[in-house]
């Protein structure tokens, strides 16, 4: 078995992207001190979104669009629950199909926030993370390593088939 045959390299961009979603929630969520310091934890009451989007989005095409969802427990409540079931579903390999597609928009929405991106006119992470998402999609029915296979042959998982 080659170390880097196809399937690996989609296992691995898969386990990644969980990573780095997973890593996004827990750091806005306990402050560890990376992207959000502790006192500006969603548990210390800061809104996970609103430096985001208050700051970060200056100078963009729909900036006022995004600013205005700054603070908006709504959109805190969406976008940490979505960084966490992303996460753990491509981390887990279940849900796939619902993951990766949620997963796109999201990062879509965030691209659309940014637009244009500083360092290039078009193009930025985010689109390379929505066509590795969307690769996963395709891809899903040949994961080995997860539990993927034994969710598909779920009863529930078989009679609704946007859970696989």
């Amino acid at each position: 078995m080659k170390l880097f045959n196809e399937n690996n390299v989609w296992q691995l961009l898969r386990l990644y992207l969980s990573f780095t979603l997973l890593w996004a929630f827990f750091d806005k969520l306990l402050g560890l001190g990376f992207a959000t310091a502790a006192d500006k934890s969603w548990l210390s009451g800061t809104s996970p979104t609103s430096g985001f989007l208050k700051f970060g989005v200056e100078g963009g095409t729909f900036a006022s669009t995004f600013s205005s969802l700054a603070g908006n427990q709504i959109v805190d409540c969406l976008f940490m629950g979505g960084l966490l079931l992303i996460g753990l579903a491509l981390a887990l390999g279940i849900g796939m199909k619902i993951a990766t597609y949620s997963g796109a928009l999201l990062m879509f929405l965030i691209y659309l926030s940014l637009f244009p991106p500083e360092n290039n006119p078009i193009l930025d992470e985010h689109i390379v993370y929505i066509i590795v998402l969307l690769g996963l999609s395709v891809r899903m029915k040949t994961q080995n390593f997860g539990f993927g296979k034994k969710w598909q042959s779920l009863p529930l998982v078989k009679k609704y088939p946007i859970l696989q």
